[in-house]
């Protein structure tokens, strides 16, 4: 099958991809809009969030299903190393299900809620949820909807605050990936303890070098993505960890399930999800920024490609004198993972779509069938 690049709109409408390739290489200028969008929203932001995150009282709570949820998991904890508050990260569908273990009457709390659509039924309810068992909650809805159930049910509402991400970012394409990214981007910005300015210039920081990788890595991803690998592991230490897993899951997603991905730690995957190689599978180490991180990484490619069982081995991430071989590189500030994560991203979601064309399946709805949805059906809410 020949090769289609990213680029290339009308061979994607020939495919069935056009939504999805046009979402992922718009995502660099989405970010230089949403920086302006930021600017403009930030004197409501710093009204709305006052002094809250620096009572160690105050508990935030980052929270979203699925891409959304892995969004949570990426920001979370580099947030909470920032301030005096208790951030952390909850998916909703574990919210929903043991709402005791996350949340107090009498504890403060900030609920923010990233979701694509706005109108999941998880999300909705979380919100439901964390309103009738917190007597002080407060709710930042991160969405890129405007007219979704999280933007209508906030509006006008003090306790209330709604973030709207750029309108092309609400991807019509199945897979998240325009949505995850800005989601994830303003979050990092509306919580970083920096100057306000200095964030606003590390954003449009980021989009260039997202620019430079899609350039570099448009046609090799392309080429991989013919191979015939069946199997994908993507490994990441600390908030990479979430990235490895929201890559695996584009490879799920666009495949339709053809081809099986898994998600681990460098360090975890020793411990058993090590057996799963053979020679039909990819293995993808997301590299961190942190040189400690780095050294245990490096020490795990060098064996997988000593053992020789693995079908490929590569790694994507910042370019430094650990790895001199790595496959994907680029040469970057020194920034926390969270902030480059949207960038390494872009190489995965390069892949999922070229795969999923590979297999001749239509990357803008590959279940046809209806069995996976782009917002969720089925779910009841239970109360309890």
């Amino acid at each position: 099958m020949d090769v289609t690049l990213l680029s290339d709109v009308s061979a994607w409408q020939r495919r069935g991809g056009a939504d999805t390739a046009t979402e992922i290489a718009q995502q660099p200028a989405l970010w230089e809009v949403l920086a302006q969008d930021l600017s403009r929203a930030r004197d409501r932001l710093q009204a709305f969030l006052g002094d809250s995150l620096d009572d160690p009282n105050q508990r935030v709570l980052f929270t979203g299903a699925g891409s959304s949820g892995f969004i949570a998991e990426m920001v979370a904890d580099a947030i909470n190393a920032q301030w005096p508050a208790d951030v952390r990260v909850v998916h909703t569908t574990s919210l929903l299900t043991h709402p005791a273990l996350y949340l107090q009457r009498d504890r403060p709390t900030l609920l923010v809620s990233f979701g694509r659509s706005g109108s999941s039924p998880e999300s909705v309810a979380a919100v439901d949820r964390v309103r009738s068992d917190v007597d002080d909650a407060r709710f930042l809805d991160i969405t890129c909807n405007a007219d979704g159930e999280l933007a209508r049910r906030g509006a006008g509402r003090a306790d209330t605050c709604t973030l709207l991400m750029p309108s092309a970012s609400c991807d019509r394409a199945f897979a998240m990936t325009s949505s995850l990214t800005c989601m994830l981007l303003a979050a990092l910005t509306v919580f970083d303890r920096s100057p306000w300015d200095a964030r606003i210039a590390r954003l449009k920081q980021i989009a260039g070098l997202a620019r430079e990788g899609q350039a570099q890595w448009d046609a090799p991803v392309a080429a991989l993505a013919q191979r015939p690998f069946n199997r994908v592991i993507y490994l990441g230490s600390g908030p990479l960890e979430a990235l490895a897993r929201e890559a695996a899951l584009k490879v799920l997603e666009l495949t339709a399930g053809r081809v099986l991905a898994l998600a681990n730690t460098p360090l975890g995957f020793r411990h058993g999800p090590k057996s799963t190689l053979d020679g039909t599978t990819l293995v993808v180490v997301l590299r961190s920024g942190q040189p400690l991180a780095r050294r245990y990484e490096q020490d795990l490619l060098e064996e997988l490609r000593r053992d020789g069982v693995a079908g490929e081995v590569l790694s994507i991430g910042p370019h430094s004198d650990i790895g001199a071989d790595d496959d994907y590189t680029l040469t970057v500030p020194a920034l926390d993972d969270p902030w480059l994560a949207p960038v390494w991203l872009g190489f995965a979601q390069l892949y999922a779509l070229q795969r999923s064309a590979a297999l001749g399946l239509t990357p803008d709805n590959p279940f046809p069938d209806g069995t996976v949805n782009r917002v969720v059906k089925g779910v009841t809410i239970h109360h309890g």
